[in-house]
């Protein structure tokens, strides 16, 4: 429940349109619906301005479609991560307005369209790997009414990629940085722009990436100013900090 819903319950129940039984039936699940599986915190959106979104990893499709199930009961835009086609087939029947990205395994149902800030994200990635957690970081931010410019594979091997875009990354109010293998880039970047910068390291490398412990490392220990890190593979993560600073 949003602000906006819970106040048009309060008004409806101040002009006598509703009595105080079915005000208190809407709000009977005001801070959580018990699923059994799982507590749906349906109170998430009033305290922090954003939705409770789904981590699909490891729960069934069973499970992940009662959740999405109760959730589309109400009027917010719903996000599922790490989720795969068999969910997505599932919802389609009940949602058919929903969305799979194969790419970033995420689905997504918008349910309204808030207006979006001026000002936009940019999500810079080193490599073509790279991008199934670039996507994630990309829909993440556009599910939360964002507007994402997206630039791919324009890492340390070849910079000149990246500075052929440099003048567009700039015009970002905040970037988000995708790299695996050393995780160089965010630092490059960090140095080249006066914004917000998101490292977001991947697991992608061969063995002495450590499953993408160099590219964290590397990025905890930029010598650039500005540049904030979260944790491997969280593209959710940086899209949802992005969301937030392209907001305030």
């Amino acid at each position: 429940m949003n602000e906006e819903q819970l106040r048009k319950i309060l008004e409806k129940l101040r002009e006598g349109q509703i009595n105080t039984e079915e005000a208190l039936n809407a709000l009977r699940d005001f801070d959580y619906k018990d699923l059994d599986f799982a507590k749906i915190d349906n109170h998430r959106q009033l305290r922090t301005g954003y939705p409770e979104v789904v981590f699909g990893q490891n729960k069934t499709p069973d499970q992940a479609f009662e959740i999405v199930k109760y959730m589309l009961e109400h009027e917010n835009n719903i996000l599922v991560t790490r989720t795969s086609k068999e969910v997505y087939d599932k919802v389609k029947k009940i949602a058919p307005e929903a969305e799979f990205n194969e790419m970033a395994q995420t689905l997504t149902i918008r349910k309204k369209r808030e207006k979006k800030p001026d000002t936009h994200i940019a999500v810079v990635s080193a490599g073509t790997s790279d991008m199934s957690v670039s996507e994630e970081a990309a829909i993440t931010a556009e599910i939360f009414d964002n507007e994402v410019k997206r630039y791919y594979d324009v890492g340390v091997a070849g910079i000149h990629r990246f500075y052929d875009k440099l003048s567009e990354i700039r015009k970002a109010r905040v970037v988000i940085v995708v790299a695996g293998m050393e995780g160089a880039l965010p630092s490059i970047v960090g140095g080249m722009v006066n914004k917000p910068v998101i490292a977001v390291p991947t697991s992608v490398g061969y063995g002495a990436n450590f499953g993408g412990l160099s590219a964290l490392l590397g990025m905890l220990t930029s010598c650039a100013s500005g540049v904030s890190v979260v944790n491997i593979d969280n593209g959710f993560g940086a899209g949802y900090l992005a969301s937030m600073i392209n907001k305030l």
